[in-house]
């Protein structure tokens, strides 16, 4: 029997599908096989495309990989699944891309359109599923809109403020014959943030205005700042007017941590008394790229009430949702940055200097002997700090870090020190799924091979997502994997600790041999519950070469010193 390509000599819908990623410069898929995938599959096998196809053991992992992938290249990053459950597991990555505005595209193959509402094998309403999921969803109901649906769905997902988006690709759809002379793309919609605008320039002038006219202003930067490359023109403000730059830890790499002007992570998850203080004393709060949610203002208690509010973001829906907001400043935070450098070099009369490298310098001086004392400890199980200290010593300034929600995160964001700009450092802060760190770190080596990768994660995560250890060995990608162990949902415990009375319910769980399951992978692994034993197998597990695991029995948050300011309260 002859296909429709075959019969009319026309690319099908699958072809289509192929070439079109291709021509968007898509150089990497994650994804898992079903029967309804099938001709998009053959598509892959008979084409030359350039595409790696990488399978995983789960689609929800896809997802985190595409994500992670698209975090470290600036590109769009692309996942697949098949109908049904399929579809339904790689949910979870597309709502945490499109929140964290990380532009990735999920394709799940579907049934066919003639035999929708006959109750096939794994029919599934898509469209609705991932409507409130994503920036953009569409599922195609025929192969000649298939082109520009594509398009579509790269356009949206890489213009204004990035995010994630889905196509359901039918069975039907994929046999069917396309118009050649509409396959076309184009590139620059393949890599984010593609065709960003510029803030009015009255909105300019009156944002100086105000940072000028204030005794102490400090700048708060989200992941906008990253995600924009605005790192230089950061840099080239906060100096030329001796400001505090403060960050979320979607905003850590704005500005190195070791740069003078740099305080580090404010808020109640990683930020620490002697950088949340900083905030308080500003009487003007610049927003950079940073939705002004609950974590980085302490549930809005920070900056104060009448503190005056500058913010500046690609969306104006976060401009004012939190705060009244004296100057608005819609567009993209290197335009934005560039816009302010220019108008503050034309500024007539002298620039003031605000201070801010010094007052920097005392915060992190107090938070460095806070710190150096835990970090120091010999006290078993081992303290995070002592982990966090070791990796420091350990890693190289270029190393691409993924934490997990739990134990790593606060730890990681408020402790570790990023020593360059850019993105090397992240966790997924938007909705905060256990099982992230391990996929995403695949995905961040996939796009960044050049650098040592590292995933931390507690050992609640590891159960989520540690099938995937499987495709890490399969490719002997060297990707370390810190395993946090002990035994509980750390988070939740903390919390019943600090608010419910120490009343522990359905928290615990049984011990696991992390290393031990690792290495029945293939995975080089170690256990480690001496403190002074730390740093040097890590330095044996980031130098190995192979793909490494180090299984670290550590303090439970709940027994912690952790930097979460409500439980520190």
């Amino acid at each position: 029997m002859q296909t429709a390509n075959e019969a009319g000599n026309r690319p099908s819908g699958a072809e289509a599908m192929v070439r079109l990623l291709q021509g968007h410069g898509v150089r990497h898929i994650f994804g898992l096989c079903g029967d309804t995938t099938l001709p998009f599959y053959d598509a892959l096998y008979r084409l030359d495309h350039g595409i790696e196809h990488i399978l995983t053991r789960d689609e929800r992992s896809a997802a985190y990989m595409a994500d992670g992938y698209a975090r470290v290249t600036g590109r769009v990053g692309v996942c697949e699944g098949p109908s049904g459950g399929g579809a339904t597991y790689i949910a979870p990555g597309l709502v945490e891309a499109n929140e964290s505005s990380v532009p990735v595209l999920a394709i799940t193959t579907d049934v066919a359109v003639g035999s929708r509402g006959k109750f096939p094998l794994t029919e599934l309403d898509q469209e609705a599923l991932f409507r409130p999921l994503t920036k953009w969803n569409a599922v195609i109901p025929k192969a000649d809109m298939l082109p520009n649906m594509v398009r579509r769905a790269f356009r949206e997902m890489t213009t204004g403020t990035p995010g994630s988006a889905h196509l359901g690709l039918p069975f039907d759809v994929q046999k069917a014959p396309v118009d050649e002379t509409d396959i076309w793309a184009d590139p620059e919609l393949g890599t984010y943030p593609a065709w960003p605008t510029g803030p009015h320039p009255d909105k300019v002038d009156a944002a100086l205005d105000a940072i000028l006219a204030a005794r102490f202003p400090v700048i708060v930067c989200g992941g906008g700042v990253v995600i924009a490359g605005a790192m230089a023109e950061l840099q080239n403000f906060a100096e030329s007017l001796d400001l505090v730059v403060a960050t979320t830890i979607s905003g850590q790499g704005a500005l190195a941590e070791t740069h003078p002007n740099c305080l580090g992570v404010v808020g109640s998850n990683g930020g620490v008394a002697e950088t949340n203080a900083v905030i308080g004393e500003a009487d003007c709060v610049v927003f950079i790229g940073c939705r002004a949610g609950s974590v980085t203002t302490e549930r809005w208690r920070t900056p104060v009430h009448g503190t005056r509010i500058v913010h500046i973001d690609s969306n104006p829906a976060a401009i004012g949702a939190a705060y009244q907001t004296e100057v608005s400043m819609v567009g993209d935070a290197r335009l934005a940055l560039e816009a302010l450098n220019r108008a503050l070099d034309a500024h007539g009369a002298a620039k003031p200097a605000f201070g801010g490298a010094d007052r920097v310098a005392r915060a992190r001086s107090d938070k460095a002997a806070a710190f150096g004392t835990l970090a120091a400890s010999t006290d078993l199980p081992i303290r995070p700090e002592r982990l966090i200290q070791s990796l420091n010593a350990t890693l190289p300034p270029d190393a691409v870090v993924v934490a997990d929600p739990g134990t790593p995160c606060p730890y990681v964001s408020a402790f570790y020190t990023v020593r360059e700009t850019g993105r090397t450092v992240f966790s997924n802060r938007a909705h905060g799924a256990l099982g992230y760190s391990l996929s995403a770190a695949v995905g961040a080596h996939v796009g960044r091979p050049q650098a040592k990768t590292v995933a931390i994660m507690g050992d609640g995560s590891f159960g989520f997502t540690c099938g995937e250890l499987e495709t890490v060995a399969r490719k002997r990608w060297p990707i370390t994997f810190i395993v946090v162990s002990n035994a509980v949902y750390g988070w939740i415990k903390a919390g019943q600790k600090t608010g419910f009375g120490e009343r522990y319910y359905s928290v615990d769980f049984s011990e696991s041999d992390h290393a031990g399951i690792a290495a029945k992978f293939g995975i080089k692994s170690w256990r480690v519950e001496n403190p002074d034993d730390l740093q040097p197998v890590l330095k044996q597990a980031i130098e190995a070469g192979e793909p490494t695991l180090v299984d670290v029995v550590c303090q439970p948050l709940n027994e912690a010193r952790a930097p979460v300011s409500e439980w520190v309260a």
